[in-house]
């Protein structure tokens, strides 16, 4: 499977960055790569359209932007040179196997970084990494939708949940978070490959679903049917501006809205289900 690479420099990178990687993931791509300047965004090759590119070109704050075709057995390679440890407070230490183990921390979770979103460097996936401290875990049932590299999978399950069911569509990303699991000696995460699919007739005490705005309102019915009575729903992915209209959406749905977090412009909202 061949990856494209975009390239994109930006006159302004605040806000500007966060704001074209939320659009991009909408229409597929998959990863993202801070740099100085911008970004770095891979898709696969199948699913890249001319028309993402004249896009950008026509973006008043975009000062460069260029693709190259990537070939998959290049993409280790790319993730250890640009893949930094992320520490979530003095709670979390997010590393690589080719790092060193740091100290001091609650919990570390080494993953080996591949095509697959979710390694902590984005602000949401650190969201949701404070929340799970939060709360009390303990005996609980967890579905990581959307799962990625699975850290918010194996988080959930050091912190004490009882099982994880972990599903992802993307194969990369299905057989990253099955290697990461292994990685962290994990034994109560079922990683699957599915959306929702593979739901019915599964009912779980907290639902964690870090995808994007658009995914999450269309997916609000699902999630509710699959939720205890008294369960939560934390969400993630989108900027906090998107509040009202997700929290409406939501509560079409029987969700009640709890509380919002939020980082640098991002989000997580907390919904429960009465």
């Amino acid at each position: 499977m061949k990856y494209i690479e975009l390239s994109v420099d930006l006159k302004e990178v605040d806000p500007w960055r966060d704001i074209l990687v939320a659009e991009l993931a909408e229409t597929g791509f998959e990863s993202f790569v801070e740099t100085n300047s911008g970004f770095l965004g891979y898709i696969q090759e199948s699913l890249y359209q001319k028309a993402m590119l004249e896009t950008l070109t026509q973006n008043e704050n975009v000062a460069a932007c260029s693709i190259k075709t990537i070939e998959e057995q290049n993409w280790n390679a790319e993730w250890e040179k640009n893949f930094d440890p992320v520490f979530v407070e003095n709670k979390l230490a997010i590393i690589a196997p080719f790092h060193e183990r740091p100290s001091g921390f609650e919990q570390v979770i080494t993953i080996m970084p591949k095509m697959s979103f979710g390694t902590g460097h984005h602000q949401t996936t650190w969201l949701v990494s404070q929340a799970l401290f939060e709360l009390r875990l303990t005996g609980k049932n967890i579905l990581d939708m959307g799962t990625g590299t699975g850290i918010l999978a194996i988080l959930a399950e050091k912190l004490g949940a009882a099982s994880v069911f972990a599903p992802d569509i993307d194969e990369w990303s299905y057989l990253n978070a099955l290697e990461n699991c292994e990685t962290n000696n994990c034994k109560n995460i079922t990683v699957v490959q599915g959306g929702d699919e593979v739901l019915p007739g599964k009912i779980f005490h907290i639902i964690l679903a870090n995808i994007n705005k658009n995914v999450l309102i269309k997916h609000f019915s699902v999630y509710s049917s699959s939720l205890h009575s008294g369960g939560l729903l934390l969400i993630s992915g989108f900027f906090e501006t998107d509040q009202a209209d997700l929290v409406r959406e939501a509560a079409s749905h029987g969700l009640v809205f709890d509380k919002i977090n939020t980082r640098e412009g991002w989000a997580i909202i907390h919904l429960r289900k009465p």
